[in-house]
Parts: structure tokens; C-alpha cells; sequence
């Protein structure tokens, strides 16, 4: 049972992702993107499965052959036996013949289960590549807001430095000083939920894009303070 969190180490400065343009984040998601390589190879084994379908009225050529062995011990009269050794081989000519009805049935479900399988397939792509947009922007604007936050954090902590040091000469009441130390305090939550957001949108990111590894959660996990 974990008792505390690691928080991140203040020195840590989050970077832009890279590639730096969003195009190619939404190119990375349509090709890599965990779901969109599932849906391509689910739509691959439909269009194999409806040429299959199609070519069930075709006839087959085949190649059949057999092979035997019988042996013969002999009998009372004669105690000489003998093996007789059997082989065939032939070329067999098949024509599908009319069911009523059932091959163009069968081609006609499985034509349209591979049509379903590609507008799948598109969906997962457009998802995909939505989901990227979405999270590059959320990544983008979480930098932008941590970079405000830290300077806000360092006014609020000269306000209440201020707040303190007139308290204590006599031009500041006590509640200025509770004011200012509330106002740090908020902010520095603000900033920690900020980058913890912002670490997350990136794992995001990479995710979407089919390109998160191991090396990304361990490289999280080196931010950490020991």
C-alpha cells in the first residue's frame, strides 16, 4: 500500500512532442494506431473471405493418389508369401452444382461483410486521427499553461514575501498574509495537476499514434523525485 506519492522533481522541464507538427502525429495514428492495424486486419481476412465465396461456383482441379501395401503369407501348401505394393495417382475435375441458391447467398453475405470491414476500417482511421488532433492540442496547451503557472507561482510567492515583511513592520493585517500564502498554495496545485496532465496527454499521444514504449514510462519514471 502506497502511503505517499513521488511527486515530480521542479526542475524537470516538459518538452514540445516530436515531430513537432500536428499533420504528422494524425499520419502516425492512421497507420499505426493500435485499433486501426486490428481493423485493417480484419478487413483483410473479410476480402479474403468473400474471394473465397466468389470463387466457390468455380471448378476444382485436383491432384488425388493413394498408395497400399498387402502381404501375403503363403498358405499350407505353399510357404512362400509375397508383397504386393499399390500406388494411383489422378487428376480430379470438380463442378459446384446449383444449391439453391446457397453459394449466392453465402457470396453475397460475405461481399457484404467485407464492405462493413473497410467502412470499419475507415471509422478507426477517422477515430484515430481525431483522437490525435485532440490530444496534440491538449499536450500543446498544457505546456503553455505550466509555462504561466510557474510564472504566477513566482508572483505569488513574492506577493506573499511582500505580505510577510509588511506584516511585520506594521502595514499589513494578518489576513493579507493568509490571503497571499492561500493564493501560493492554489497555485502550486494548479501547476502540479498541470504537468501531471500535461505528462499524461503526452503517454496519450504516443498511444494514439501506436508509438508508446517502454522507454516513455521509464523516462516518466526518471522525472520522479527519489
Amino acid at each position: 500500500m502506497y502511503t505517499q506519492l513521488k511527486p515530480l522533481r521542479a526542475e524537470v522541464k516538459l518538452a514540445p512532442p516530436d515531430p513537432k507538427d500536428m499533420e504528422s502525429w494524425v499520419q502516425l495514428a492512421e497507420k499505426q494506431n493500435y485499433s486501426v492495424q486490428q481493423s485493417e486486419a480484419a478487413a483483410e481476412v473479410a476480402r479474403r473471405e468473400a474471394r473465397r465465396a466468389s470463387a466457390a461456383h468455380w471448378p476444382t482441379l485436383d491432384i488425388v493418389g493413394s498408395y497400399g501395401q498387402n502381404t501375403d503369407n503363403g498358405s499350407l501348401a505353399t510357404v512362400i508369401g509375397r508383397d504386393v505394393n499399390t500406388a494411383q495417382i489422378g487428376v480430379q475435375l470438380a463442378f459446384p452444382l446449383y444449391q439453391g441458391g446457397g453459394l449466392s447467398s453465402k457470396e453475397r453475405e460475405a461481399a457484404a461483410l467485407s464492405l462493413k470491414a473497410r467502412d470499419d476500417l475507415e471509422n478507426s482511421r477517422r477515430a484515430a486521427a481525431l483522437n490525435a488532433r485532440q490530444t496534440y492540442l491538449a499536450v500543446i496547451n498544457g505546456i503553455a499553461q505550466v509555462g504561466a503557472l510557474e510564472q504566477a507561482m513566482i508572483s505569488s510567492q513574492s506577493a506573499l514575501d511582500s505580505n510577510r515583511l509588511g506584516y511585520e513592520v506594521g502595514v499589513r493585517i494578518n489576513i493579507d498574509v493568509l490571503n497571499a500564502q492561500q493564493q501560493l498554495f492554489s497555485t502550486r496545485r494548479d501547476l502540479a495537476v498541470a504537468r501531471y496532465n500535461t505528462i499524461t496527454n503526452q503517454l496519450r499521444l504516443k498511444a494514439a499514434a501506436g508509438s508508446l514504449r517502454e522507454e516513455d514510462v521509464e523516462e516518466i519514471s526518471r522525472a520522479l523525485a527519489l
